[in-house]
């Protein structure tokens, strides 16, 4: 039986430095009336007293995305009692269009015709230019359309992605953050690992008064155009105009701007994963995040395994293995890993918590390591939980 949970952190060998008061949060630059405000989706997601961060408060300027929309579809939405809660809208030719929501495994059809190649026309001409990874976004917001292209490069479908700024979310992880130490984000798509990236930004750029730099591939974590969204903060943003290119942007924002921290979304390839170490050996702090549901994905992982220290084949002596008790040739962790913390994002408001070092070698030398769970309770505090075992699928 595994033991209870308990409501203390992990031992960790810094102290945490001394904060000065938290400023406000942040507010949109663009002006807007009453209608505006009502246009622009703001809500609280909950509400609650005390000092474990009680309020998540959203903004994902729903009306601007509606606009790309057939207006039948627009209208459809905006009565759409769940609207809040919506992820994406699916548009692909000869096909219904398809909404779908936060927490629903399925879609939820918006009408029973098809979706005309007109409309894709029309859509697209909303949007804009699309860039090299087929990906638009519409300025001063942060949503994304994605399009499916035929063997042609005629746009057959686009993915509608809502974009939204989130205040309330880093209370998940503020006390990391007083470590100064980089933490890797790992998710499926859709569990708002970008989402925490650009509350992060934000948190560390005007709270902690950090040189903040991101690296925004996609124009996902800044918004689309050449001026970043308000929900950044202070956080300055450089595009890049290839997403092969990603790594050397990386390495020029270090050369070039003197951050001390460099945010990076959707780490996937082994220029990237070098990169990141190239820069935390410059004693520059890291967030980015990868997509693998848990630790042992990036173990397991040539591509990014380098991110957790990397993995080598380690032969041991005759005595040696019979002391361990184990075979003679073995897994071990090649090097000190690039992220000293990594949190999987299970779902929106359930992390776990690893500290990288000392979970990779556990998991290696087929132990459980010790992790944290952090997520919120009814009143939408965060709990922050110790266990003793962790098997890489649940806890």
């Amino acid at each position: 039986m595994s033991p209870s949970p308990t409501r203390i952190l992990l031992p960790l060998a810094l102290l945490a430095p001394k904060l000065s008061p938290p400023r406000p949060p942040f507010i949109s630059r663009r002006r807007r009336d009453r209608a505006g405000a009502a246009r622009c989706g703001c809500a609280t997601e909950a509400a609650g007293g005390g000092g474990g961060g009680g309020s998540v408060v959203v903004e994902d300027d729903l009306y601007e995305l509606l606009q790309v929309l057939p207006r039948d579809l627009r209208d459809n939405l905006q009565n759409e009692p769940r609207k809040d809660q919506l992820l994406e809208v699916v548009l692909d030719l000869g096909r219904r269009p398809e909404a779908r929501f936060l927490g629903d495994s399925g879609g939820q059809y918006l009408r029973d015709s098809e979706i005309s190649q007109q409309e894709l026309e029309e859509a697209q001409r909303a949007v804009g230019e699309f860039g090299g990874d087929n990906r638009a976004g519409i300025e001063g917001t942060l949503h994304r359309i994605s399009a499916i292209r035929s063997r042609k490069g005629m746009v057959v479908g686009l993915t509608c992605r809502v974009g939204r700024a989130v205040t309330g979310h880093v209370d998940m992880v503020r006390d990391l953050l007083n470590y100064k130490e980089s933490i890797l984000f790992l998710g499926r798509p859709g569990v708002g690992k970008t989402t925490v990236m650009r509350e992060i930004a934000r948190v560390l750029a005007d709270e902690f008064q950090k040189r903040v730099v991101i690296v925004d591939t996609s124009n996902e974590i800044g918004g689309d155009g050449d001026i970043p969204h308000a929900a950044i903060g202070g956080a300055r943003r450089m595009q890049v105009a290839e997403p092969s290119m990603q790594h050397r942007v990386m390495i020029e924002a270090v050369e070039n701007h003197m951050p001390e921290v460099v945010i990076v979304d959707e780490i996937g390839t082994e220029a990237e994963a070098q990169a990141c170490r190239s820069i935390a050996e410059r004693g520059v702090m890291l967030i980015g995040t990868a997509h693998g549901e848990h630790l042992a994905n990036i173990i397991k992982n040539p591509t990014l395994s380098d991110l957790i220290g990397g993995v080598e084949t380690v032969t041991l002596g005759d005595e040696e293995a019979r002391a361990r008790r184990s075979q003679k040739s073995i897994l071990e962790r090649k090097a000190p890993p690039t992220f000293p913390f990594l949190i999987e994002m299970r779902e929106r408001h359930y992390w776990v918590t690893h500290r990288t070092e000392r979970s990779v070698d556990m998991l290696l030398h087929g132990k459980k390591p010790l992790v944290e769970v952090r997520k919120r309770d009814n009143n939408f505090q965060v709990v922050i939980e110790r266990w003793a075992t962790y098997d890489g699928d649940g806890l």
